[in-house]
């Protein structure tokens, strides 16, 4: 088979679909890419045997259709330096490839395509769901970094998909933190859930910025498939029941406190240089329109302390929290104020943004840590 492409085009195809081959692989075909050229069109496949990314690249011209695996770190690192120009794809019987530039040629073996796993089917129960690409996008990273690393709970190790027929909410937790991220913009035909692992979800993370359609999910009990404009996934999902959420949300908090988010991210940066190193706790004192941060590390006898104005008329009260989380949840919310909700020193705090678009309702939930005095 022989095929003309741009050596840019193909490269940049290759590049975001090869985050998917993991370093070390058991199956020593998973380090290829899987290329097949029927009627002109390459598909392009990477695969970890769990997750397969597929996309595909118009050819200039053709000759023959076929299939043929080539080991993806050789080829990435030969089109890295090409500027953009044809490429000129030959080859045999013998899976000897041929690729022709304009002051050169690349000689390479290819591998028999017929060893690459194959993506299953989904079954006949499976359920469909349109999203755009961007609240797609908005509902995996707001949520992904909440996400746990825990191997007796799996189910706590992926964005879990909350699809009823009025709303779609993504939730991730990792039993200290908890994101809540629900929007009217999408809706189910029916109630359906699924787990998504970390690694499919920063996949999509990475592709839906260049993505402006809608994407297509379709999904069972076991597997999922995305349909991306320009590309397709398939993942396995996480088995499992993904805990009630929503009952760790406390409703009636009557303490809440309206902060400004870059000022409060910055002051708990400064602070927490001075915090235990072990434990990364900050106390929060809570006074008539002020907030106090303090952090100290007793064993070596730092400590610091900062005061910002905020809206607050309630009681006096102190809560600690465990700064870095703190710091992320922020981090994870793009509006210029947020309040922050409690009840009290050993409840949740509650952490939302004041302004938000009126199709969404974004809550984050941080679990308090036991102050020493």
């Amino acid at each position: 088979m022989k095929f003309i492409v741009s050596s840019t085009g193909l490269f940049s195809h290759l590049q975001a679909i090869s985050r998917v081959i993991n370093s070390k692989n058991s199956l020593p075909i998973l380090d290829c890419f899987l290329l097949e050229l029927t009627d002109g069109t390459l598909s392009i496949t990477a695969s970890d045997n769990e997750t397969t990314l597929t996309t595909s690249i118009e050819t200039n011209e053709h000759d023959g259709n076929g299939r043929l695996a080539v080991n993806s770190k050789t080829i990435l690192d030969a089109l890295k330096e090409i500027p953009e120009q044809p490429l000129s794809f030959e080859v045999n019987e013998n899976m000897e490839i041929m690729v022709k530039y304009l002051n050169g040629k690349y000689s390479l073996m290819g591998q028999n395509a017929d060893e690459y796993p194959q993506t299953t089917a989904l079954g006949s129960n499976a359920v469909h769901v349109t999203l755009g690409a961007p609240i797609l996008l908005n509902g995996i990273t707001r949520s992904l970094f909440a996400t746990a690393d825990d191997e007796l709970r799996p189910v706590m190790n992926g964005v879990y998909f909350d699809i009823t027929t009025e709303d779609i909410t993504f939730v991730a937790s990792d039993g200290h933190k908890l994101v809540r991220n629900k929007t009217f913009k999408s809706r189910g035909n029916e109630k359906a859930a699924f787990i998504l692992p970390k690694k499919p979800a920063t996949l999509l993370k990475n592709l839906l910025p260049k993505e402006m359609g809608d994407v297509q999910i379709d999904f069972d009990d076991r597997n999922a498939v995305f349909t991306l404009e320009n590309y397709s996934m398939t993942c396995r999902l996480i088995e499992g029941r993904y805990p009630n959420y929503n009952s760790v949300i406390p409703n009636d908090n009557p303490f809440k406190a309206t902060i400004d988010r870059l000022a409060f991210m910055s002051a708990l940066k400064r602070v927490s240089v001075f915090s235990s190193a072990a434990s990364s706790l900050i106390k929060l004192h809570l006074d008539a329109n002020s907030i106090q941060i303090s952090g100290q590390d007793i064993d070596f006898s730092t400590s610091a302390e900062e005061t910002l104005m905020c809206q607050y008329d309630g009681n006096s009260m102190s809560i600690g929290f465990k700064s870095t989380f703190l710091i992320d949840i922020l981090n994870n919310i793009s509006s210029q104020e947020v309040v922050l909700e409690l009840k009290d020193a050993a409840r949740a705090g509650v952490i939302v943004p004041v302004e938000q678009d009126a199709e969404e309702d974004l809550l984050m939930l941080l679990m308090p840590m036991m102050l020493n005095d």
